[in-house]
């Protein structure tokens, strides 16, 4: 059958290599939580200067006022002495005095404070400028004491005025620090959550560009692992990994021209023995009719001996042949939910006659358990342990079927009162046409495939057969999962 091609979805643009992919992933993630500290780092840095030249100013502001303020009382107490005894000596420390008072002034006006500040600090300077005109004129026309105590006390009040505003200055300061800061908190708060949100969406959408190409390489590889070879491989994603989805349908075509050369050798084998094994059985029975004439007993004896190994090779053909399909259909599972205990039983009913015609007792011990399987695998499964278990039970014996479910997992043991498996034998009674040695009662017929195929199965299934070594007969564990590896690993891709 001609592979089915199927149209490639929309390619996406991905980058020449996984590794290319990972890195440029890593960075789109990585970018906004980046840009997001950034901005932090150079947000806190312009607050810290904000904060220090505010801290810095209210400071030299305050110092500046204090300097006013301690500058003021030497001049109101220069003032008096100049209003009682206008001295020249004492006049001329009073101008020093005032020229020191102005250029602190001067240095005050140049600091960034606020219009409140600067008029009060103008006030001050107006009032010792008109105490200064007073006391200058003090040779020719002495002042009033009153007067100068009065306009000394207006600077003073004036000055602690000043001192106030700068207070209450660096109080407001640190208050719009503090709410500054407040909002910057807030601002890189949101800026980190929406930083976050969208790294999460980039991450999002980066895990599934990069799922996808790994999603298809995982399912090309469980399409080859299920013997499904009629649906052509395609992978997006980089470089590297549609070359190797390349490869993977390359291998497909491979493994589809070796299925089909093998079934034509099988077909072929098949045709080519069969129709001179049918002509040698044809001429083996005309010969035991004697058709071609009377046989002696020594002749029968020979022509016997033909007839029962040409009946030999033509079942192992066959068996040949089943044992080829028994693997290739131990490959893909049609799962279902199963009620395990039913179809034990059902099994057990249509080998009812068999147990019967020996005289046998099957007895069941089954509890409800349910699995998700492949319902006619598991069914053959069951058929051939417990047809095996009749065939090498003894007349009269007892053979005992259990179904159940212990820690997650379904069970089904088949406990015979046969002669058992002998111990060298034990490591290879699952293996293809191994039919173990002959027993008291002679060797038994069959294939030697039951076990082999029933391992098939259960392998199959993710499960586990074996031999307990416990008691004198047969005893058979099949453990089953209660969902099939292949179909837990489906889902989790």
């Amino acid at each position: 059958m001609a592979p089915q091609e199927s149209s490639p979805r929309p390619a996406l643009r991905y980058p020449r290599s996984f590794l290319g992919l990972l890195v440029t992933g890593f960075l789109l993630v990585a970018l906004p939580l980046a840009g997001a500290l950034l901005y932090s780092a150079w947000s806190t840095q312009r607050l810290a200067e904000q904060s220090g030249n505010a801290v810095y100013n209210a400071a030299q502001a305050a110092r500046g006022s204090r300097a006013l303020v301690n500058r003021i009382a030497s001049v109101e107490r220069l003032a008096q002495q100049v209003a009682v005894l206008p001295d020249p000596g004492l006049l001329q420390d009073y101008e020093r005095l005032h020229e020191g008072f102005q250029q602190l002034t001067a240095e005050l006006a140049r600091l960034p404070i606020d219009a409140q500040q600067l008029a009060a600090l103008d006030r001050t300077v107006a009032r010792e400028q008109v105490l200064y005109e007073l006391l200058a004129a003090a040779p020719q026309a002495p002042p009033d004491i009153a007067t100068v105590r009065s306009r000394v006390g207006e600077l003073a009040q004036s000055a602690q005025e000043v001192l106030a505003i700068s207070s209450r200055v660096a109080d407001q300061e640190v208050e719009q620090l503090r709410s500054s800061a407040e909002i910057m908190q807030q601002r890189l708060l949101n800026l980190v959550l929406i930083a976050i949100a969208v790294a999460l969406v980039a991450a999002l959408a980066l895990t599934r560009a990069i799922a996808r190409p790994i999603s298809e390489l995982d399912a090309a590889i469980r399409q080859l692992g299920s013997a499904d070879f009629s649906q052509a491989i395609h992978v997006t994603g980089p470089l590297d990994l549609r070359d190797l989805g390349e490869r993977l349908d390359w291998l497909r075509q491979r493994l589809t021209d070796l299925e089909a050369q093998k079934n034509r050798f099988l077909r072929h084998l098949s045709h080519e023995l069969k129709t001179p094994l049918a002509s040698l059985r044809e001429g083996a029975e005309l010969l035991n009719d004697q058709v071609a004439g009377p046989l002696s007993p020594a002749q029968r004896a020979v022509v016997g001996i033909m007839r029962d190994n040409s009946v030999k090779l033509q079942r192992l053909i066959e068996d040949l042949l089943d044992i080829q399909r028994a693997v290739h259909a131990a490959a893909s599972l049609e799962v279902s939910v199963v009620q395990l205990d039913a179809l034990v039983r059902e099994v057990a009913d249509a080998h009812h006659l068999a147990a019967l015609a020996k005289g046998q007792k099957v007895e069941l011990e089954l509890t409800p358990a349910v699995v998700e399987a492949d319902a006619v695998k598991l069914r053959s499964i069951v058929d051939n342990l417990l047809g095996n278990a009749i065939k090498f039970t003894p007349a009269g014996g007892t053979i005992t079927v259990r179904a159940y479910e212990a820690d997650g997992r379904a069970t089904i043991d088949v406990i015979d009162s046969g002669p058992g498996v002998p111990v060298v034998e034990r490591e290879a009674v699952f293996e293809s046409f191994f039919r173990g040695r002959a027993n008291a009662s002679g060797r038994v017929a069959g294939s030697g495939l039951g076990l082999a195929i029933a391992r098939e199965y259960v392998e199959a299934h993710g499960g586990r057969i074996a031999l307990v070594a416990e008691g004198p007969g047969g005893h058979f564990r099949v453990t089953l999962p209660k969902r099939p590896a292949l179909l837990t690993m489906a889902e989790a891709a």
